[in-house]
């Protein structure tokens, strides 16, 4: 899975920078492939560190974070294997909210297959959007609460063909899509400006039915058991979210 994961956010940073107008004409074909280079990412909930090392060897000055201090450790070992990783890629044992009280800010946070396990899912947005700089962006990995992904994550995957342990994964915080979408349709970033609190204007704009393509998106994880891997699913594919889907979300500019 991670591969796609890598895949998207390339393809969504690379997206916009043509948007932006930073990659002019004439730009080198390194960077055109690797529009990581020299940006900020913290990796929420980063586990054995597959995504953040993924990332860091595409140019990105990586941070991953995660409450398990085993993870992190496993993170560490991982990565101490390859010199390479020194200047560009570091660990920390703390969740998200702590970093809340330091200055910096990310152009990019992902957190990848984590808001399906938290308590308060909303708050867990809201700390992971407060990390994002203005103009940066939210990358995000759950599973949709429905029929099907209640089928094969839980029924198959936990208790039949036992891939995983049982107890897992909880449907009722499975996070639909629309959902997320809703969210950052009212959610507004807190700014200071002038020595004076105000709010941003929502992430999504509220009136229009769905986001643009320049605000947020979201694309289906789709397994192929024919090739034994995941493929990420074309835009607008019937039916291609309904289980793990990939989900990402601009803040607005100052």
């Amino acid at each position: 899975m991670n591969p796609v994961r890598v895949q998207f956010i390339r393809q969504k940073l690379l997206e916009c920078s043509y948007d932006d107008e930073s990659i002019p004409d004439g730009v080198s074909s390194a960077k055109m492939l690797n529009p990581l280079t020299g940006l900020h990412v913290l990796d929420v909930g980063c586990g054995g560190g597959l995504l953040s090392e993924s990332l860091a060897r595409l140019g990105a000055r990586t941070l991953g974070i995660d409450a398990s201090r085993s993870n992190i450790a496993i993170a560490q070992s991982h990565a101490s294997a390859d010199p390479k990783l020194s200047s560009t890629l570091s660990y920390l044992h703390s969740p998200a909210e702590p970093l809340l009280s330091e200055p910096k800010r990310y152009d990019v946070v992902c957190s990848m297959e984590v808001i399906e396990h938290v308590n308060d899912p909303a708050k867990f947005l809201e700390t992971c959007a407060e990390l994002v700089k203005p103009g940066g962006h939210l990358f995000l990995s759950t599973i949709s609460r429905t029929p099907l992904s209640y089928l094969l994550t839980i029924l198959l995957a936990e208790h039949v063909l036992r891939l995983v342990s049982s107890g897992t994964h909880t449907y009722s915080k499975y996070v639909k899509p629309s959902e997320l979408i809703d969210f950052f349709k009212q959610y507004r970033s807190p700014l200071e400006q002038q020595g004076e609190q105000q709010l941003s204007r929502p992430w999504i704009n509220p009136n229009i039915p769905r986001p643009t393509r320049t605000e947020a998106e979201v694309r289906g994880l789709l397994y192929n058991p024919l090739q034994a891997r995941w493929i990420l699913a074309p835009r607008d594919a019937l039916g291609s979210t309904e289980c793990n889907y990939l989900f990402w979300v601009r803040k607005p500019k100052l």
